[in-house]
């Protein structure tokens, strides 16, 4: 990693005027398409919805979902993804470090998720924050094979705070 290879990675919120661009993501990026409520639910969760930018292209996203539970408030990633010629640059890991820093922020102590039980790349990348499989749903997907998903689960611990 030379001087001059230095690519900023950049991250803006989604509103109602840049809609599009994470309905063009989840287009590319997933077998599934996403309902109305999705997207309500992703602009609702204000700061925990962000676009990611690489040299000012936008090429990943993450969308999530504010639950409240019992007396608290937990966060559902309802996705999380990066177009293929991106990953491994780090576009995903500021991501999700910029969902889990405001969960940490705002005392929020779960953050949980769905992977497909053969997406092998995306169960590794969330282990490595810290991410278990807590329950496997048989049939949690009806268009795509495997329909099966396991449940990943991240509990945040205020002695967490990464910098």
């Amino acid at each position: 990693m030379g001087a001059g290879r230095e690519v900023l990675i950049s991250l803006d919120g989604v509103r109602d005027k840049n809609l599009m661009q994470l309905k063009k993501l989840n287009t590319a990026l997933f077998p599934v398409r996403y309902n109305d409520k999705y997207y309500a639910d992703a602009l609702a969760s204000g700061k925990f919805t962000k676009l990611a930018y690489y040299s000012d292209i936008c090429v990943g996203s993450i969308a999530c979902r504010l639950e409240k539970k019992e007396s608290s408030v937990r966060v559902y990633i309802m996705t999380l993804g990066v177009l293929a010629p991106y990953r491994g640059l780090g576009v995903g890991t500021k991501l999700l470090n910029h969902v889990l820093d405001l969960c940490s922020n705002q005392n929020i102590t779960e953050v949980y998720l769905h992977v497909q039980t053969n997406n092998e790349d995306a169960i590794n990348f969330y282990k490595k924050f810290g991410f278990e499989i807590t329950e496997t749903i048989q049939n949690y997907y009806t268009n795509i094979t495997p329909p099966d998903c396991y449940v990943l689960t991240k509990i945040i611990t205020q002695s967490q705070t990464k910098k």
